[in-house]
C-alpha cells in the first residue's frame, strides 16, 4: 500500500536510537528536537525500548517517534500501543507487513535485494528501508538500480556515518539515512544532552 505521507522526507538523518535506561529516553527525544531534528526511531532491542516510546509519545509531542527493528506482527502491535507514529523492520514478510499496515501506521518495510524491492513495489510500497545499507552493497548499489526501479526510494540504514551519508543523501532514490552516531552510547551514558543536540544539529545540516 502507498503510504499517506511520505516517511523519508522529513530530516535528512533519522536518528536510529538504542535506549538501555528509560529515563533516558525523554532527554534525548528533547536533545534530538534541539538539535533540529525532531524525528526519532527507537529501536526495540532492549526491555524498556515500548515503555521509552510511551513516555517520549507522552511528554515530547513535538517529536515524531517511531519503533524500529520491528521482526514480528506482535511487534508491530505493541509498538503502536505504545504510542508510536510510525514502525521500521529490517526486511518484510506477508505476515509482518500485514500487521504492520493493520496498525494504520505508516511504516517502512526492509529490503536488500531487487526481488524484495519489486515484491514491495508490487504491493503498493514506493518507500523503504534498505539494510544493512554498507552490507547490501552500500551507494553504489542504491545507484545502480536507480534506472531500472524508478518508483522506488529508500532510507538506508546501516554501516550509515558522517563520513559517507552525503554519498547517499545525493542518490535520487535516498530520501533519508538512518544514523546511530547521533546518540552515541558514550554520550548517553554521561546524559550528555548537549553533544546529542550538537550531532543533531550538524546532522540536520546534510
Amino acid at each position: 500500500m502507498t503510504m499517506p505521507e511520505s516517511l523519508i522526507d522529513r530530516v535528512p538523518v533519522v536518528p536510529v536510537v538504542v535506549v538501555d535506561r528509560v529515563e533516558d529516553a525523554v532527554p534525548i527525544a528533547r536533545a534530538l528536537v534541539d538539535g533540529g531534528i525532531p524525528v526519532i526511531e527507537l529501536t526495540l532491542r532492549t526491555p524498556v525500548a515500548l515503555d521509552a516510546i510511551e513516555r517520549i509519545a507522552t511528554e515530547v509531542p513535538e517529536i515524531f517517534v517511531g519503533a524500529g527493528t520491528i521482526v514480528s506482527p506482535q511487534q508491530a502491535k505493541e509498538a503502536a500501543a505504545a504510542g508510536a507514529q510510525f514502525l521500521v523492520s529490517p526486511g518484510s514478510t506477508p505476515s509482518l507487513l500485514r500487521a504492520m499496515t493493520d496498525t494504520g501506521l505508516p511504516h517502512l518495510p526492509g529490503v536488500a535485494t531487487v526481488s524484495e524491492v519489486l515484491g514491495l513495489l508490487e504491493a503498493g510500497y514506493t518507500e523503504m528501508k534498505f539494510f544493512p545499507a554498507e552490507a547490501a552493497g552500500g551507494a553504489q548499489f542504491l545507484g545502480s538500480i536507480h534506472s531500472p526501479v524508478q518508483a522506488a526510494r529508500f532510507c538506508p540504514t546501516g554501516g550509515i556515518s558522517p563520513a559517507n551519508a552525503a554519498e547517499y543523501l545525493a542518490l535520487p532514490n535516498v530520501g533519508c539515512v538512518g544514523g546511530s552516531w547521533i546518540t552515541p552510547p558514550a554520550a548517553v551514558v554521561a546524559r550528555d544532552w548537549t553533544r546529542i543536540a550538537m550531532l543533531a544539529a550538524a546532522a540536520s545540516a546534510f
